[in-house]
């Protein structure tokens, strides 16, 4: 009976970590997009909104490791409580006060921002942990994958629905809907998330007092001491140019270059976002049908950064294309570049055992959004001396670097 239960449930813990990090994504993914309404509402120049977006990432970038060791130390419940109710609290009070009616310019705003991302950055590493707790190896990349699609699912809401509010309304509603979502989450988590008692225990270090995996996963050696597991965090960093490239300056491309309004740039990152949702599952279930799931999933991510920087390169080559070849390069591109994340994540978690599992997937949350906050920065610099060509040519020579730095491959024996 007690199987039966936690056979059931671990699907109600998989579908709070959907929600909570779907909460997140759309404001993580939903803001960018209003880069229009914001620059104009703000009066901000070019500049100042890379900043101002790129602060989003740097939040999470400061924050995840310090998550991921917080939910290896006290679980993923109380985490994600703490994180998602913060987080949501804190758009509340932008909704009230931090808005272009209230004359907010754009310190506060890009102090809000860095704070909201490192407040709402507890749920990568919670929510994953989570998932390793209550799945299997075999079933973890499929379960993981889901929780990854909550990123591009969420943010397509976000990016349906943020530009629309900030259209219609203003910055209240839009800073306003994601705290709803927030809030919302952390109800779920707080009513239905839990350790399910046979959890596999851990000990402490007698000096760090840190947990240390008694399985064979993790091997009592921190992840943060493994090359291998550093070597596939920037890896994902790297794979991570791209995806920030087409989610935060689409909008902006789309109407500077190609006289081009919010909606085509919004469907654009809509099929990104959602294309490499679907991508997510596919790649997390068939690497769990596979044999030798470790070394399939390092092989599907070495081959879907080759096809990102293919994809890039193209995106590159036609930028002065029509708009409609330049728009598909560019989807596909974002798609691709939005595909990886379930079996990085599954990977790394792997590569450290559960009891590490939070620490690990800080680090890779920590590689990724640190690489979130510098690419919006590097952008508008790259436009202003260069083209709009070089940005699309640089982000896929960044996914295309990643290809070696990933680690190999493991054969079985």
């Amino acid at each position: 009976m007690a199987v039966l239960s936690r056979s059931r449930h671990r699907w109600v813990v998989l579908a709070v970590g959907v929600g909570a990090q779907g909460a997140f994504a759309a404001m993580f993914s939903g803001i960018p997009v209003t880069g229009i309404a914001m620059r104009a509402g703000y009066r901000l120049t070019t500049g100042e909104l890379g900043l101002v977006l790129a602060c989003l990432g740097l939040g999470v970038a400061v924050s995840d490791l310090v998550w991921g060791l917080l939910t290896d130390r006290f679980g993923d419940r109380r985490v994600l409580l703490t994180g998602l109710t913060s987080t949501g609290l804190l758009l509340a009070v932008m909704a009230a006060t931090v808005t272009p009616a209230d004359g907010a310019g754009v310190v506060p705003l890009a102090g809000c921002m860095a704070v909201a991302g490192a407040l709402g950055g507890s749920v990568n590493g919670a929510s994953g942990r989570a998932i390793m707790t209550w799945f299997q190896e075999g079933e973890r990349g499929f379960a993981m994958s889901i929780r990854q699609t909550a990123i591009p699912v969420g943010g397509a809401v976000g990016v349906g629905l943020l530009p629309w509010l900030a259209h219609t309304y203003d910055f209240r509603a839009v800073y306003a809907a994601p705290a709803a979502f927030c809030l919302a989450a952390a109800a779920a988590t707080w009513r239905w998330l839990h350790d399910p008692a046979d959890r596999p225990r851990a000990t402490e270090h007698p000096v760090t007092g840190h947990p240390v995996s008694e399985g064979p996963e993790g091997g009592g050696r921190s992840p943060l001491r493994r090359w291998d597991v550093w070597r596939l965090a920037l890896a994902g960093s790297l794979l991570t140019v791209p995806q920030f490239a087409v989610l935060s300056f689409t909008a902006i491309f789309l109407h500077d270059v190609k006289g081009e309004g919010a909606t085509l740039a919004s469907v654009t990152v809509l099929i990104a976002q959602l294309g490499g949702g679907a991508a997510r599952i596919w790649t997390g279930r068939r690497t769990d049908r596979a044999g030798s799931a470790s070394g399939t999933r390092r092989a599907y991510l070495r081959a879907i950064g080759a096809l990102a920087g293919i994809a890039m390169a193209a995106a590159a080559v036609l930028t002065g294309a029509p708009t409609p070849i330049t728009v598909t390069a560019l989807a596909l591109g974002g798609l691709l570049a939005n595909s990886w994340h379930g079996i990085a994540y599954t990977e790394i978690a792997a590569m450290a055992g559960p009891a590490r599992a939070g620490t690990a997937l800080g680090l890779l949350g920590t590689a990724l959004f640190a690489m979130g906050f510098l690419t919006p920065l590097l952008i508008p610099v790259v436009i202003a001396h260069a083209s709009w060509t070089a940005v699309w040519a640089l982000t896929a020579a960044a996914a295309l670097l990643a290809i070696p730095l990933a680690p190999a491959p493991v054969r079985a024996r």
